[in-house]
């Protein structure tokens, strides 16, 4: 049958579909598929920069807030731009100095294209690092990665500062996957002295650190990324502390409805209102609480069997199951992923938040492929449809929503125990 079947095509073609078979299929060509898809995207990229008109939003506000700092203002309260006051943790500031001394103050533009491509590149290699590392991820899922509309125009059209958070926070993944806690956890740090925003791993961090390290030195990793933070901003905070945290780590600020892309359905004077910002932190930290009281520490037995060993024997891991580069993933893409389903607003920059992880979490739910596929399109629908409609809002919603219970009905702590 085998030899009959043969003949239909000549041998270098079947040769050919043989290859590319091996490459969707088989994990140990995990790498060289990789490899051929972030190569095939840097091009794709470098044709966008080329073809695609640059759109000017924030560039020229942080570009103007840096020099407000390089000329000796380190209050905070006193730095703004175009677009507004200066909004973000002081590695924002340190990174947008470098990027201002080698772009000319901004003017060229050119070059920090290029730098923001490269940083592209980089975000798409360490979430191929990090799928790879879990070994349990089918190759074929690599090519959903490149095809995002809206993540080539947030990192090279638009040249957003959650770029620079993003990739520090996939490097922080990468490194705690290999076990390397101590630069996993000044990475986050770092990532998080770029935007707050990086706060949504954090609980799924925490527990992380606490199966795996204990009590103590949990609390000693807590204070490490704390006196991270000094350090990054000891300028801003032996100037005005207060002034420095208030502007940083507002979590209080409210933004436009105008702007948001998710919860268009809800009217703008509900969205507003502070009763509604309580219910969302509500259901976020429900969702969280609910994850880690009957999914994540589930390998372990239950979660009070971790915080009972960790509580007992503080100098030594708490947890029983194995802490596996896929549970790192997991957990840490859906401490996420709970913390953009009730964010009260997302900017169309936000999306860069959570965008490479969405395939990755589309498979720890059960949901048949068709469904898995319609909510990859759908999420992606719903960040390039501008100005938000109520539809698309609610598309979001719905995808959002059913990810995180696909999550939670399927394998929360990874595939791989």
């Amino acid at each position: 049958m085998s030899s009959t079947s043969s003949t239909w095509l000549p041998k270098p073609i079947l040769k050919a579909f043989q290859l590319v078979y091996r490459l969707l299929t088989d994990p140990n060509h995990f790498w060289n598929l990789a490899t051929l898809v972030i190569i095939g995207d840097a091009v794709l990229t470098r044709l966008i920069i080329a073809y695609v008109p640059y759109t000017e939003i924030d560039w020229e506000t942080y570009m103007i807030q840096t020099d407000v700092f390089l000329k000796g203002q380190h209050n905070y309260s006193m730095i703004s731009g175009p677009t507004g006051p200066l909004v973000y943790p002081a590695g924002h500031v340190r990174i947008h100095q470098f990027l201002s001394q080698v772009t000319d103050g901004g003017k060229d533009m050119h070059l920090a294209q290029q730098i923001y491509a490269l940083l592209y590149v980089a975000s798409l290699s360490m979430t191929c690092v990090i799928y790879g590392q879990t070994q349990a991820v089918p190759n074929w899922l690599l090519l959903f990665l490149p095809f995002s509309k809206r993540l080539h125009s947030i990192f090279v059209l638009r040249l957003f500062n959650d770029c620079w958070a993003v990739v520090l926070s996939q490097l922080s993944i990468v490194a705690l996957q290999r076990g390397l806690d101590d630069t996993g956890c000044l990475l986050f740090s770092a990532a998080l002295s770029v935007k707050m925003s990086v706060l949504l791993y954090f609980p799924g961090l925490v527990v992380i650190l606490f199966k795996r390290k204990g009590l103590f030195r949990t609390l000693a990793y807590l204070a490490a990324m704390a006196a991270v933070q000094y350090v990054v901003a000891v300028p801003f905070l032996k100037e005005d502390p207060v002034a420095y945290l208030r502007s940083a780590f507002d979590v209080g600020r409210v933004f436009l409805y105008k702007w948001t892309v998710n919860w268009r359905l809800v009217d703008e004077e509900i969205f507003l209102s502070r009763t509604w910002a309580t219910a969302l932190m509500v259901g976020h930290i429900s969702a969280l609480v609910a994850f880690g009281l009957f999914r994540w520490c589930k390998p372990d037995g239950g979660v009070w069997i971790v915080l009972t060993k960790g509580l007992k024997r503080p100098l030594f891991p708490a947890g029983v199951g194995k802490v596996t580069p896929d549970y790192i993933a997991t957990v840490l893409f859906t401490s996420n992923l709970v913390g953009i389903l009730f964010a009260r607003s997302l900017h169309y920059q936000f999306y860069s938040w959570y965008a490479q992880s969405i395939p990755f979490l589309a498979w720890r739910t059960k949901y048949p492929l068709p469904l898995r596929i319609a909510l990859l399109v759908g999420i992606e629908y719903a960040w390039n449809v501008y100005p938000s409609t109520k539809f698309s809002s609610g598309i979001l919603l719905v995808a959002n929503s059913l990810l995180l219970v696909g999550v939670w009905f399927g394998y929360p702590t990874g595939r791989r125990g």
